[in-house]
């Protein structure tokens, strides 16, 4: 069996420093006369959920041990231990881990670098092990936890990640296996956390969008991590808690739920989730001093989500890191950190709060997450009330730990109480979407049948969804369930979310008339009724997502792209995908890009994986950083079996003189030339160009062949540049 998870930063040493610095620790912890926590944990055992309810709430001491060394803005390769005070924070002393025990932290979180720290053989610099080491104990000896990663490592955040296990493994289990060492005799109050954010740093995919093989590398090397551990000579190498992240431990559903966690009871998902984004950290908001429905939305869907994918189904969770930002909005702040630690404790989740030691900037001012003066070990001011608020949570004993593990509970009526309108079992598959199969007979719901009241679908298989038509089975329009019985196979669906979905088309609710359940997998359907209810039911989370429909030609698609152009704010990031149904499954194509100083932004998507029959989709927006980007026209271009759906190509002819754009050496310039340079883009071996094609179509003005010189080539055959002014001038 495998679960799902996520984690964060780690620790190491040499050998040489081993048997000094643990004879130094046990001599350092009789002298003090250590109990309490220590002590009284080493009689008996935690369980992973036992020790993330001790955690409670923590600290991160950021931009400290993690920093790394630069010299103009180039990293240098090997470093000392000067690294901890390089970015300008004060080097860390047992009175600034005091005040933080003090104000009610009970856990403490240690990014550290290693890079810099390591002989060619990937052994860690004993002295940079015992300063880790030091630091360390300043929480661990007041019976504090403590998290260790590796953090901010060059070869860990890479854009080749996806390609890069066998190279990445001996290096983080040599890593490993020197800090677990190291560390062996800690008990239970140190923490293992195999990585920081791992990602396809670079890419413009680095913060979404994960391609899988680079999701295979992370989930291989987190479970390298945790069969290593386990391996390893200690008292607590079977009960460690280790935590473990997803790709960049995002918090986001989609990528979360990608991640493989090992079937290990003291294995936890380790989550970043300064959430919701444009409150916390997003600078180009322009106002950040109210914390809007809209933003409580967003919290409360994101935290749901971590809900549903690991703490439901008994895997643990740490948000090793969140904040917001100074935006000197402290009021609002305020309130943001009581929903936010209200309900990760309803749930069961620690988190762990981000400390960069920045209070304000005008350069970055997304990136404040100072709360402790370093030099004097005082609360700032500005943050004390957002500190405060988040211990008043914790104190609070109306708020049971966990109480919401299992989420919200709904009182139904029995379904048999109500009106049922299908009492016979139907069997759906998806596979037979083509022939209604997936779908139960048209059913009769009027909105004065649903109004106030829900519908529950009883079933076993795959959980359906239901949709509902009009009088003339038009304006398909499907809803979710918001809560399912799994122990008796009870989904309930709301009609006020029927009625949201009905009327954000624009459509009028007394026009329903019919229901269906359908199925994305394989379902029997045994019964239909609509019940009384005058309960709470959750709140859709609003749907930001834009979209656009477009037509696509009927036949073969191959060596066939979409080019889309978009508006909007110079320099935001914008991403989103051509999505259409195949079958009964909804698909997508994803693409992503950055507004241009023009306020424009075009990509080319590739469309030859979308099937022969599908003739329709969706240019979606997913995300923009200041929502404002619009599609603003798009074209179908290609070599596919079938006509484009925009007007005849046109060809310009290149003197034998000049190749510049001619990519397939045909002595023109035209759409040919553009696919073949995407097609060479994706697939280098089975699309290769000659020496001098190569040469001919990089004409984009910058070194090397990328989709910017396949868009110039288009430019031209569009008479929007002329072919003489090629290669274009930067």
């Amino acid at each position: 069996m495998n679960k799902t998870n996520f984690t964060k930063r780690i620790i190491s040493i040499s050998a040489a420093a081993v048997c000094m610095l643990s004879a130094l620790r046990i001599a350092d912890l009789n002298d003090m006369n250590v109990v309490s926590d220590i002590d009284a944990n080493a009689a008996g055992t935690l369980t992973a959920f036992e020790i993330t309810e001790e955690m409670q709430i923590g600290w991160n001491l950021g931009n400290t041990l993690d920093a790394y060394k630069s010299v103009g803005t180039t990293v240098v390769e090997s470093a000392g231990l000067e690294t901890e005070t390089c970015w300008g924070v004060p080097a860390a002393t047992q009175q600034l881990f005091d005040a933080i025990k003090a104000k009610g932290f009970n856990t403490v979180r240690i990014p550290t670098t290693w890079f810099q720290h390591l002989d060619g053989d990937n052994n860690i610099d004993a002295q940079w092990m015992a300063r880790v080491h030091e630091v360390v104990d300043y929480a661990y000896k007041q019976g504090m936890y403590v998290i260790l990663n590796v953090h901010h490592e060059n070869w860990i955040d890479r854009a080749d990640i996806g390609t890069a296990y066998d190279e990445m493994r001996p290096k983080l289990m040599k890593i490993w296996t020197q800090i677990a060492t190291e560390f062996k005799d800690y008990d239970q109050h140190l923490i293992f956390e195999s990585m920081n954010e791992p990602r396809a740093k670079g890419t413009t995919h680095e913060w979404w969008g994960p391609e899988q093989n680079e999701v295979d590398t992370i989930n291989k090397l987190n479970a390298d991590f945790v069969q290593l551990i386990r391996s390893l000579d200690s008292p607590y190498a079977s009960t460690r808690l280790l935590m473990i992240p997803s790709y960049c431990a995002a918090s986001d559903t989609s990528i979360i739920s990608r991640t493989v966690v090992p079937d290990d009871d003291y294995v936890a998902v380790s989550v970043h989730a300064y959430v919701p984004y444009d409150f916390t950290m997003n600078a180009e908001v322009s106002d950040h001093s109210t914390f809007t429905a809209a933003y409580s939305d967003s919290l409360a869907t994101t935290l749901e989500g971590i809900r549903k994918t690991f703490i439901a189904k008994d895997i643990p969770v740490v948000i090793g890191e969140f904040g917001t930002s100074n935006f000197n909005n402290t009021e609002a702040r305020v309130q943001w950190a009581n929903q936010y630690i209200s309900t990760a404790k309803e749930i069961g989740i620690p988190c762990v709060l981000w400390d960069n030691n920045i209070l304000s900037s005008t350069t970055s001012p997304g990136e404040c997450h100072g709360y402790i003066n370093r030099s004097n070990g005082e609360w700032y001011a500005e943050t004390v009330p957002v500190v405060d608020e988040m211990m008043k949570v914790l104190a609070d004993d109306s708020i049971p730990w966990g109480g919401e593990k299992a989420g919200k509970t709904y009182n139904h009526e029995d379904i048999n109480s109500g009106l049922t309108i299908l009492d016979t079992a139907v069997d759906l598959d998806s596979a037979l979407s083509k022939t209604g199969g997936n779908c139960t007979p048209g059913l009769n719901a009027t909105w004065g049948q649903l109004e106030n009241n829900e519908v529950a679908v009883k079933f076993t298989g795959g959980e359906p969804v239901i949709a509902i038509t009009d009088g003339e089975w038009d304006n398909w329009t499907e809803v979710k369930a918001y809560d399912v019985d799994e122990t008796n196979g009870i989904a309930y669906f709301s009609a006020e979310h029927i009625k949201s979905a009905w009327e954000s088309a624009g459509l009028d609710v007394t026009s329903i008339e019919h229901l269906f359940a359908r199925t994305n997998s394989t379902t029997t359907v045994s019964q239909v009724s609509i019940l009384g209810y005058s309960g709470e039911v959750p709140t859709q989370p609003e749907d930001k997502t834009k979209k656009y429909n477009i037509e696509l030609p009927s036949g073969s698609k191959s060596g066939m792209f979409v080019m889309a152009d978009f508006t909007g704010t110079a320099g935001t990031t914008t991403n989103g995908c051509i999505g259409y149904m195949n079958d009964a499954d909804w698909e997508n194509v994803e693409w992503e890009g950055t507004i241009g100083s023009d306020g424009k932004l075009q990509v080319i998507i590739p469309i030859s994986a979308i099937p022969d029959s599908v003739t329709a989709g969706e240019i979606q927006i997913w995300w923009s950083d200041d929502d404002s980007a619009e599609l603003v026209n798009y074209s179908v271009y290609g070599t596919g079996d079938v006509e484009p759906t925009t007007e005849p190509e046109t060809t310009t002819t290149v003197s034998s003189e000049t190749k510049y754009g001619d990519a397939n050496e045909d002595n023109k310039i035209n759409m040919a030339d553009a696919v073949a340079v995407l097609q060479n883009l994706a697939n280098d071996s089975k699309y290769p160009l000659s020496a001098k094609g190569a040469i001919n179509a990089d004409c984009d003005g910058d070194a090397g062949l990328t989709g910017t010189d396949a868009i110039t080539i288009l430019r031209v055959e569009a008479g929007e540049i002329e072919q003489s002014a090629l290669p274009l001038k930067k």
